[in-house]
């Protein structure tokens, strides 16, 4: 499975880049040159299939002499300063999705998280606060529609303390009432199709953009493949977990359990 796909974000900075290399009359070699870099890392970079780092972007400015263009283009798009490298694509395409899918076997979905949580969770405050900044997204104008399958021992494993995981489930009551959200939690056992966790963005025009973590970081692609196990693996995972009614009575005896 390939680890780096090119995504919106990446293919929309690539084209950027080379319209601007093309307006200053520049080949590959000769911008490359410039930097100094292989002419093939330009065309990965134009081609979406790699991402560079900001500083690169301002490298790329001072070769084509064009101001801020590929800075400026860096911070609309890519944003990797806030996320881990094989994230970064996904909260820009969490932040515009119109469906959200996740099952989250370790913690609780990101989204869904309290603030007391998240820092039980996370110890480094720039951590903290782009998981916040996410969380944005549910109270857009229009937010997208989520489907979350939890695993039951999520609910049992304490974060911080018990007061946290009190105000945890709680959280999680009131958010399985929303219309916008299906939440389901699944009993412990084997759901054939999936390796771990997963987050899935759906986009209007139904471009989707898959995040699996790993052990050492996480892998960010739109593979068609992929995505179509996924989806596949996910309905059997919901018409297997409990229902939506179900879940919410399980949630509510989760918090007579931490109290």
């Amino acid at each position: 499975m390939p680890s780096r796909m090119p995504t919106r974000q990446t293919i929309a900075f690539g084209d950027e880049l080379a319209r601007l290399r093309e307006d200053a009359g520049l080949s590959r070699l000769e911008l490359a040159n410039r930097i100094p870099v292989t002419r093939s890392y330009i065309g990965q970079v134009e081609n979406g299939t790699t991402r560079c780092r900001r500083e690169f972007a301002a490298e790329l400015d001072k070769a084509i002499d064009n101001g801020t263009a590929m800075v400026d283009a860096w911070d609309d798009l890519l944003k990797s300063s806030r996320y881990p490298p094989w994230f970064a694509d996904y909260p820009v395409a969490e932040g515009t999705a119109a469906l959200l899918r996740a099952y989250e076997t370790m913690f609780v979905y990101g989204l869904f998280q309290t603030e007391a949580y998240i820092r039980a969770h996370l110890s480094d405050e720039v951590a903290v606060e782009g998981r916040l900044r996410r969380q944005a997204v549910l109270e857009r104008e229009n937010p997208p529609m989520l489907s979350i399958v939890l695993a039951e021992n999520v609910l049992w494993t304490c974060m911080g303390s018990a007061e946290v995981m009190v105000e945890q489930c709680e959280h999680l009551l009131a958010v399985s009432e929303w219309s916008t959200v299906t939440l389901q939690v699944a009993p412990t056992g084997y759901y054939p199709g999936f390796n771990g966790p997963f987050n899935l963005a759906t986009q209007s025009n139904g471009e989707d953009l898959l995040y699996m973590p790993t052990a050492r970081g996480g892998t960010t692609t739109n593979y068609r493949e992929d995505i179509l196990h996924i989806v596949g693996a996910f309905s059997a995972l919901q018409a297997n977990a409990l229902s939506v009614d179900d879940s919410r009575e399980f949630l509510r005896k989760a918090v007579v359990r931490w109290t």
